[in-house]
């Protein structure tokens, strides 16, 4: 039962596929994140990094499958529209799951200075992806000159982060020691080799069951008749972005609250990037000059909602309501609105 010939298959088919790696995702994701926190103390590696660089990109293992395949087949707008709803819904994600572990706010225990680099490059990538659309693309050597441009701000972007807090000429004060990255007990005997080996096993269900929701979700969305755009900004969107939600939800739970964000926001780095893997792989012309108004308003909700985030993070304070930051509350409220207002432009 190839998945490529989801479209084929019946409704009921594709809903049964959908939920049994929607539960093999979520699984997978939870294992991930403990694995990579026992890394994290191990190796005494920070939480942001090792969210950022290891689980930020295993969880983007089902946006590499999709945007291979969405372009390979000619319809990159739907890669590039579940790249971009996947960048907006992974910070919705920290909303809902600061919503759902019901502590303080979720950016008042944020106390390093990378995160904070991490937020502002982000913001910087999406903003620079809707003026990559609005100003259109011209190709070289089959190539759009745009898409080499964001990648090379992505992977500038992460480069940048990595080091960060070393080079910051600033210390936070007040820092709560259940949060620090250093000085915790290390009970778990299992060493970073065999962990390191169960992360890679755990990546490899991720990637194959995300790749079976992201086919499965884009047949199903063309069965129910949702149009191509919001398909692939939410639907499949939200599909490839359970292994965010399973792992940012199980980092909460462990109040590894820097490795949550570190995941978000490198995942997106990660995602914005393959924005050229799309164009490499599209044999008709540059991917941007595929895009529309609709696109460049999902980057900018992207933008605006980890602006909203970045402005808690350096605010650092702990009012909540209904269990939740009132950062987490506004990026809800946005991201309903984005919707809105993305259904009206498509």
């Amino acid at each position: 039962m190839p998945l490529s010939n989801a479209h084929d298959y019946p409704v009921w088919v594709n809903v049964a596929i959908f939920l049994v790696a929607a539960v093999l995702v979520w699984g997978a994701g939870t294992r991930l994140t403990h694995y990579l926190d026992n890394i994290s103390r191990k190796t005494g590696w920070g939480q942001a990094f090792v969210g950022m660089l290891f689980l930020g990109g295993i969880t983007s293992l089902p946006e590499i499958a999709n945007t291979l395949t969405s372009s390979w087949t000619g319809n990159p707008a739907l890669a590039i529209n579940n790249l971009l709803g996947s960048a907006a819904i992974n910070v919705l994600l920290l909303a809902v799951a600061d919503a759902f572990i019901g502590r303080e706010a979720v950016t008042s225990a944020i106390a390093r200075p990378i995160t904070l680099m991490m937020a502002t490059l982000c913001m910087l990538v999406l903003i620079a992806v809707a003026a990559a659309i609005t100003v259109t693309d011209v190709p070289v050597l089959g190539i759009g000159i745009w898409s080499v441009v964001l990648c090379a701000l992505s992977i500038g972007s992460f480069w940048l982060s990595v080091g960060y807090n070393d080079r910051a000429p600033w210390v936070v004060k007040n820092v709560d020691p259940d949060m620090a990255d250093e000085g915790e007990d290390d009970t778990d005997e299992t060493s970073v080799r065999s962990l390191a080996i169960r992360s890679a096993a755990a990546g490899a269900v991720i990637f194959v069951a995300g790749y079976a929701l992201s086919q499965t979700g884009d047949a199903l969305a063309e069965q129910t008749g949702i149009g191509t755009g919001m398909v692939g900004f939410a639907l499949i969107g939200l599909a490839t972005s359970l292994p965010e939600l399973s792992s940012i939800t199980t980092a909460l739970r462990l109040r590894r609250y820097e490795m949550a964000f570190g995941q978000v926001l490198g995942t997106n780095f990660i995602n914005l990037s393959l924005i050229l893997l799309a164009d490499a792989v599209f044999t008709g012309g540059p991917v941007i000059n595929e895009l529309s108004r609709f696109e460049t308003t999902s980057a900018l909700l992207g933008a605006i909602l980890t602006g909203v985030f970045l402005i808690g993070l350096l605010e650092r304070r702990n009012p909540t309501v209904m269990k939740m930051g009132w950062d987490s509350l506004a990026v809800m409220v946005l991201f309903a609105g984005g919707l809105v207002l993305l259904y009206a432009v498509e």
